[in-house]
């Protein structure tokens, strides 16, 4: 702000207006990606076959990438504007202050900011009484003064010599409008001094928020959007706080702190902090996939730079012909050190997510109906990385299932996770066509990696079990605004291996928000009778297929205890405590008939596993086939 007239004259107005219109430019790129996602590309890809439909789908998916860009950048812009105006507001008050006092003493300011001060006595020598209300440096409120000796003139106080106290009082003379000026000059440069700052530090963060010209959005451009993101934080910081989002709040309150915002605070939360807005259970999923797409685009275009900046993975070994003398190759190791492997794993992760988010429509094998839209709920990629992909919004939903993974679920083995929801997905439309039904894998908690030395032990679910109470608490708050109970919508958990130890622990915490459980490969779930899971025996549904070892493996770690009979070759022989697991039949569920082998065939396509799961989703329960 170069002087005091320009700051004078700044109407503020026109920089929220400017920020109004850049608003609703970025509000309208993301309703246009969201019609061009769905109105447009799933009917393409679910109707359309041949080159020339894959060529339109290509072009409408880089149409929604655009319109997501849009959204982004615009709405920095929006909150860059918005948040100068409001931190313009103070030093223009401040000046206006000063400039009415200079007024009120009938002082002149300057154009260079300089106040040019009368004589304290008047042509007939009385006093010069100081106006009522007037500001004086050192005086608790304005009262006539005493006259001055005679010949004390006036002048013109300039920033940068000393104030000094007013004298004549006690001292003989002096002019006490010397004083008021030189505070009236010094605070009228302060405030200058003060938008200068301010206007330098939002000017750094505006120039960043500029696109190169052309159609498609680099990962270049999603880098430096990150980028421009951290600027407009810092330039903001004192008008948009993020500690205002909650953290570590029940979904209840996350959603009457969202529900408490304007419409305008929302979309700058969201577009200047997606990543928190993207992780708060409760909030609309609408939201919050809009959020984790800007966080996943980002984050995956800079991972993908590193990538190609370490270069591909060296061989491990070198043999040198011989493989019995095989060493360790230093540039792998090297490569190891620099941090290949995980920007190798998450990238295979999030392009398994991306792979999803961009197969909306696409026809299933055999004939099946095209994918819904994909919602991404949660995404980070913290320790070994977590997601949640949604197959249709949960918030409007008949029919909602949560799939829980067990050892070895981490964001780069996402993608054997999502294909299992999205067969569970066309199994249940399958089943209830008239019905609309969302099938989510929830990578949201640090598994076990190792079955050996991890999966024994319990603490994994412990740890975890309050994560997912509050997920599935969220999803029943998304849909009514407010915790409620299970009924808003039908929803079932689906849990395999130590994902139903996982379930257990979350039952044991807190009653969990679901009407059935459906655990697959169970090694325990920590409880030993199915009505300990607070859903009622009835709705408890068990797979384990005969060469699973995984649940007879896991019984003695993982089981739960219970009073019963035990049984030799089905002969009772000892009544006193026992130890069991879900496809026991005394822990008293369901014990679905499995056609499948293994511990991960429960989701083989068109199998009698993933029908009765399928079933239980959609509450055809009189259709499920139980084991004999």
């Amino acid at each position: 702000m170069s002087t005091w007239q320009h700051l004078r004259d700044l109407k503020l107005s026109q920089y929220r207006d400017a920020a109004g219109g850049w608003g609703k430019v970025s509000h309208r790129a993301d309703a246009a990606r969201l019609r061009t996602d769905r109105e447009m590309t799933i009917p393409v890809r679910s109707t359309q076959k041949g080159e020339t439909a894959t060529k339109a789908a290509g072009e409408l998916e880089r149409l929604s990438r655009n319109y997501q860009y849009i959204h982004s950048e615009c709405g920095l812009i929006r909150t860059t504007l918005q948040s100068l105006a409001a931190d313009l507001e103070g030093p223009q008050r401040k000046l206006r202050q000063a400039l009415e006092d200079a007024e009120t003493f009938k002082f002149t300011v300057n154009g260079d900011g300089s106040v040019t001060y009368p004589p304290p006595v008047s042509k007939d020598g009385t006093p010069t009484p100081v106006p009522s209300g007037a500001h004086i440096p050192g005086k608790r409120s304005a009262e006539p003064l005493m006259p001055w000796a005679p010949g004390v003139g006036g002048g013109t106080a300039r920033v940068g010599a000393p104030v000094p106290s007013l004298p004549g009082v006690g001292e003989g003379g002096g002019n006490p409008n010397k004083a008021m000026a030189e505070d009236i000059a010094e605070r009228i440069a302060a405030a200058v001094r003060e938008a200068g700052e301010i206007d330098a530090r939002y000017a750094s963060a505006l120039r960043k928020l500029k696109a190169p010209a052309g159609l498609d959005v680099t990962d270049d451009m999603l880098i430096d959007a990150a980028e421009d993101m951290r600027a407009v934080r810092k330039a903001v910081a004192g008008h948009l706080d993020a500690k205002k989002i909650p953290r570590g709040k029940s979904p209840a309150e996350n959603r009457k702190w969202w529900d408490s915002l304007t419409d305008e605070q929302r979309d700058e939360y969201a577009t200047l902090f997606p990543a928190e807005i993207g992780a708060l259970d409760g909030l609309p999923s609408e939201v919050r996939d809009t959020s984790n797409r800007i966080v996943l685009a980002e984050t995956r275009a800079q991972l993908m730079q590193d990538y190609e900046r370490l270069g591909p993975e060296p061989p491990q070994y070198i043999d040198g012909g011989d493989p019995a003398a095989a060493t360790v190759n230093p540039a792998w190791q090297q490569w190891q050190r620099a941090g290949g492997a995980r920007v190798r794993d998450m990238l295979k992760g999030m392009n398994d997510i991306q792979a999803r988010l961009d197969a909306s429509g696409v026809p299933g094998p055999n004939g099946k109906p095209g994918l819904p839209q994909a919602y991404l709920l949660g995404f980070d990629t913290k320790g070994l990385g977590h997601a949640v992909i949604a197959n249709g919004n949960p918030d409007t939903a008949d029919n909602t299932a949560v799939y829980v993974p067990g050892t070895g679920a981490r964001l780069a083995n996402a993608g054997g996770d999502i294909k299992r929801m999205t067969d569970t997905w066309q199994e249940a439309h399958a089943q209830a066509p008239d019905k609309t039904t969302s099938t989510i894998t929830w990578i949201g908690y640090d598994a076990p990696q190792n079955i050996l030395t991890d999966s024994p032990s319990p603490s994994y679910a412990h740890d975890s079990a309050p994560k997912l109470n509050t997920f599935l608490e969220g999803l029943q708050t998304a849909r009514s605004g407010s915790h409620v109970c299970a009924s808003a919508s039908h929803t079932t958990v689906i849990a395999h291996s130590y994902g139903t130890t996982v379930v257990g622990a979350a039952s044991k915490e807190h009653h969990i928000a679901a009407h059935d459980i459906v655990v697959a490969g169970s090694p325990g779930m920590l409880v030993g009778d199915a009505s300990d899971l607070g859903v009622s025996s009835k709705h408890v549904w068990s797979e384990a297929a005969r060469d699973d070892p995984v649940p007879y493996i896991g019984r003695q770690f993982l089981g739960g205890e219970k009073w019963g009979v035990q049984h030799y070759h089905g002969v009772p022989y000892n009544a006193g405590y026992i130890t069991t697991i879900p496809s026991d039949e005394a822990f008293g569920g369901h014990r679905m008939d499995v056609d499948t082998s293994g511990h991960s065939g429960y989701w083989d396509e068109g199998s009698m596993s993933l029908k009765n799961q399928a079933r239980v989703v959609v509450g055809q329960y009189d259709l499920v086939k139980e084991e004999k």
